[in-house]
């Protein structure tokens, strides 16, 4: 608008001036009120994995990286590293030695005899040329004079459940599968060039269905054991199906971890596996289905603080000044409890425990005050960021805490996100499963191998113990290792 057009309008009348300032009043509240649901937008979209819950392979990794320093470390080994040296095989590990003996002295060549010293060794490892043992069983026929049959011996039991691969190839095939990351065609790739036989996709399935099989009792006894335990801590990832969304779930108690694989992400895989009359405390994200299971069966809950304070970072993102101001006080106060936890070494359990307390109050006390709230003129919150946070401490403030009093409990969920990382990268290799057979065959492998990295324990030896004891009709072993 010119001077001469404001000059216009004045002139007009005080009717004309009021009802163009009232027009243009109404359209800067719309465009304000647009203004602020493009900001809330824009700040969900600018989430990622360090102040939200997303995970980590969500982010935009197409952003640039800050440059780093280069660091003028050298490559190698640090002054004052500790040396690293592989201890030689015992004489009982080696297959064949070769001995050399100097016949004369190399400078005069003189005479020379032979001493009681140690010799020098170098010890080598090889491949031997041919990997496999082809092994055949022959039933001979023999003519009965009485019923005037042919009959032949049976087969052992063994023999018939091994079918073409016995224990030790059957085990590495599902090791390769499922540690390794293999799909089919890798491991037909490897059984054709390294160890020169051919085999076709269905029978590497029926061999891994054997394998899996042979770890059901193993994993049932985990799975009845799951509802006794004190304390559990649970997250959960997509899972894929011939295109059908799933769910794999892990549970990871103290000596064990079990990984469960449903369609459904609700609070009914909980009541499944947990029951109605779970009595220990679970550790998790603050995801709706555990919050259920809560409300619905009095089940005590850890929230994961690193989840929170992703969350409480979100709210220092935004552009509302209050917002900001309430998000980054709530922070400190987090920051200021991780300080406690730090410092723990250096407190005795009354201070520890005192200052944890402290620390619950002050957190508790900057999540309820001064919020920022702003009613737009359709009574609808505009600061509902910092409401709903706000609003998560009213309900379930204390969930965030209970590490305080229960021992064994941490204050993150991060060692079930841990348990189920190897997953991720699966299901990134192998694209998912393709039957409900694929699913049990999973779940049974994956807690095989998350509880013997867990333990210490070979995840090979293990399935090689419960191959050979499912071809023998033995008792399998368990992953309990109290009872093994």
């Amino acid at each position: 608008m010119t001077p001469d057009d404001a000059l216009a309008l004045y002139n007009a009348g005080p009717k004309v001036v009021i009802k163009i300032l009232c027009d243009l009043s109404n359209t800067v509240e719309s465009q304000k009120e647009q203004i602020t649901l493009l900001e809330a937008k824009v700040a969900r979209l600018s989430k990622n994995s360090s102040n939200s819950g997303k995970r980590p392979s969500s982010d935009d990794i197409t952003k640039p990286n800050k440059k780093k320093k280069k660091s003028t470390r050298k490559i190698g080994g640090q002054p004052g590293h500790k040396k690293h040296e592989r201890p030689l095989f015992s004489d009982k590990e080696i297959d064949k030695v070769h001995s050399y003996i100097l016949p004369a002295c190399p400078d005069c060549k003189g005479e020379v005899a032979i001493m009681d010293g140690k010799p020098r060794v170098i010890q080598q490892v090889e491949l031997i040329e041919v990997p496999l043992s082809r092994e055949e069983h022959r039933s001979y026929p023999v003519w009965c004079q009485t019923c005037l049959k042919t009959h032949y011996m049976p087969f052992p039991p063994d023999v018939y459940k091994e079918g073409l691969f016995k224990e030790r190839l059957t085990s590495l095939i599902a090791y390769m599968k499922n540690v390794l990351h293999a799909s089919f065609s890798t491991i037909r790739k490897y059984i054709r060039d390294v160890l020169g036989e051919k085999i076709s996709r269905g029978y590497l399935r029926k061999v891994i269905c054997k394998v899996s099989r042979s770890l059901e009792a193993p994993y049932n006894e985990l799975l009845n054991r799951l509802p006794l335990e004190t304390v559990v801590n649970l997250d959960e990832t997509g899972h894929k199906e011939n295109g059908d969304k799933f769910w794999t779930w892990v549970f990871k108690a103290d000596l064990y971890v079990l990984f469960k694989i449903d369609k459904s992400r609700g609070s009914k895989v909980l009541i499944d596996v947990l029951g109605k009359e779970f009595n220990g405390v679970l550790g998790c994200d603050y995801f709706s289905a555990y919050r259920k299971y809560m409300n619905d069966f009095n089940v005590s809950i850890q929230f994961c603080i690193a989840h929170l304070i992703r969350d409480i970072r979100f709210l220092t993102t935004l552009k509302d000044r209050e917002t900001k101001v309430y998000g980054q006080k709530l922070l400190d106060e987090v920051k200021n409890m991780f300080k406690v936890i730090h410092n723990r070494k250096s407190m005795t359990s009354e201070t520890f425990t005192s200052a944890l307390e402290y620390a619950k109050e002050q957190i508790i006390a900057a999540a309820l005050s001064n919020v920022p709230s702003k009613l737009n003129k359709n009574g609808k919150e505009e600061k509902r960021e910092a409401q709903n946070m706000a609003n998560r401490f009213r309900r379930h403030g204390k969930a965030y805490f209970e590490f305080i009093t229960t021992p064994g409990i941490d204050p993150t969920n991060n060692v079930a996100e841990q348990a189920i990382r190897f997953v991720v990268i699966d299901r990134h290799v192998t694209q998912g499963t393709r039957s409900e057979k694929g699913r049990q065959s999973n779940e049974r492998l994956w807690t095989v191998i998350a509880t013997c990295s867990l333990q210490g324990r070979s995840a090979f030896n293990f399935i090689l113990e419960a191959v050979k004891a499912f071809f023998c009709d033995q008792p399998p072993p368990s992953l309990l290792p109290d009872s093994s």
